[in-house]
């Protein structure tokens, strides 16, 4: 018990950057924390966090480690969907307050670390007096869903583009600095995941348009070279 105190007191700063902890205080962390709701568990590479078809029974908070939210299809193949990377992020909430069973599956990666916060804390039925701390998270549940619906709402708008190339300019245009560059802050598997293209065709693409002098690609660096014909596909 002791040692899983000990353990809990390490989260805290890696839980004072998750969003469903957002704006809470050490002492509410600590709180939240030594609920009986919630615990820590531990994967080792190739484990299943949940199977598609599961019902949900928490939500989860990546603590160390990567995960990969996957789907297979009806012949077989894994498709992948996205990919859960950084400490304090965020999965399987959406299906937890739906109470819909799991499209997807999410499997680890490498030896990970998750905390899982039981349903019946997050539950806005649940009855009896809640915790500060479990209010706050319903809170902060709320307004993870409303940045999730205008996630939503922008990536709509980039799959709705005619072409493979309008596409990328679309999610490009969203994220570009004021000095023509995008750092990207995901994976090129992720990216094609999100264009809902092969990362083969998504890296072809790219590549063609940095041989044709609309953009200079340095690993997670783009920059737009010629304004002019980069918004000619917007």
């Amino acid at each position: 018990m002791a040692a899983m105190a000990e353990v809990k007191e390490q989260l805290i700063p890696v839980l004072q950057k998750c969003s469903l902890t957002d704006g809470m205080s050490e002492a509410e962390i600590r709180e939240l924390l030594s609920l009986a709701q919630v615990r820590i568990r531990d994967y080792a590479k190739g484990d299943i966090v949940f199977h598609e078809g599961e019902v949900p029974h928490c939500i989860y908070i990546l603590l160390a480690g990567e995960v990969h939210i996957l789907k297979d299809t009806f012949s077989g193949r894994q498709i992948f969907l996205s990919e859960i990377a950084e400490a304090g992020d965020m999965f399987g909430e959406v299906y937890e307050v739906l109470e819909q069973p799991y499209d997807m599956y999410v499997e680890a990666v490498k030896p990970t670390r998750v905390l899982e916060i039981a349903s019946r804390l997050l539950s806005f039925d649940a009855g009896g007096e809640l915790t500060q701390s479990a209010l706050l998270v319903q809170r902060n549940l709320m307004r993870i869903f409303a940045r999730k619906a205008y996630f939503m709402a922008g990536k709509l708008k980039v799959l709705a583009s005619g072409s493979l190339r309008e596409k990328i300019v679309r999610f490009l245009f969203q994220h570009l600095g004021g000095d023509g560059c995008i750092e990207l802050a995901v994976s090129r598997e992720f990216l094609a995941a999100y264009l809902a293209v092969t990362r083969p065709s998504l890296s072809r693409e790219l590549s063609a348009m940095q041989r044709e002098g609309i953009l200079a690609v340095d690993g997670k660096t783009i920059k737009v070279v010629d304004m002019e014909r980069f918004e000619a596909y917007l």
